[in-house]
């Protein structure tokens, strides 16, 4: 095929040129069915609504117990923070 190349060359030229083929005409199909493809009312598999906060009887791992200069450092900072 060309006087310049080795036989490995060029086949590893055709191989390249045959995968960025197949690449091509994949992305294609893809954006193509993506674009015509609209889902199925009712077919979302997500939450139906935001899951209930825990009450008071959480897991242990979910709360600490303060000291109480740690409550009343708490308590300061809440009080510094200006509501507006």
């Amino acid at each position: 095929m060309f006087t310049s190349m080795s036989l490995a060359q060029e086949i590893g030229l055709a191989v390249l040129l045959v995968a960025a083929l197949v690449w091509v005409l994949g992305l294609g199909h893809m954006l193509w069915d993506s674009r015509f493809h609209h889902p199925e009312p009712g077919a979302f598999d997500g939450l139906a609504t935001i899951p209930a906060q825990r009450g008071v009887a959480s897991h242990p791992m979910e709360s600490v117990e303060l000291t109480e200069e740690e409550q009343r450092a708490f308590a300061g900072l809440v009080r510094s923070i200006p509501m507006s």
